[in-house]
């Protein structure tokens, strides 16, 4: 069996279309607030908190099609505050000290921490080991 044939890729196929889905709508919404005055941080907190609320709720259903994963809401918490320190380590050292435009930093974070989270979430938040 291949990677591409394997229940794996269909789980990072998934993955992908909540994760690109979610993340554009997130990604306008981060834009509009900053844009309205709101600031870099402030907005993408505000987004990472919604885009999680979303996320686990479509992993959880589709993605990894759990029925019953006793703690799998905490882990995915545990998750995305690793991955929300990721992000903003990372809008603070490229914009705040380095000054690269915000917009580019912000895609390029949403894409590093979409593959932490991938791995995260297979391998720890969704394991079926960790039911």
């Amino acid at each position: 069996m291949s990677f591409f044939t394997s229940p794996s890729f269909g789980q990072l196929i998934r993955y992908g279309i909540v994760g690109i889905v979610n993340n554009s709508l997130l990604y306008l919404g981060y834009l509009l607030i900053v844009y309205s005055g709101r600031g870099e941080k402030l907005s993408m907190t505000l987004m990472y908190l919604t885009g999680v609320a979303i996320g686990y709720i479509a992993n959880y259903k589709w993605t990894f099609s759990q029925k019953k994963n006793r703690g799998a809401l905490i882990r995915y918490v545990q998750m995305h505050i690793t991955g929300y320190l990721i992000n903003f380590m990372l809008l603070y050292i490229l914009v705040d000290t380095l000054h690269y435009p915000h917009q580019i930093i912000q895609i390029l974070a949403i894409i590093a921490v979409a593959f932490f989270g991938f791995f995260t979430c297979k391998y720890f938040v969704f394991s079926e080991n960790t039911a």
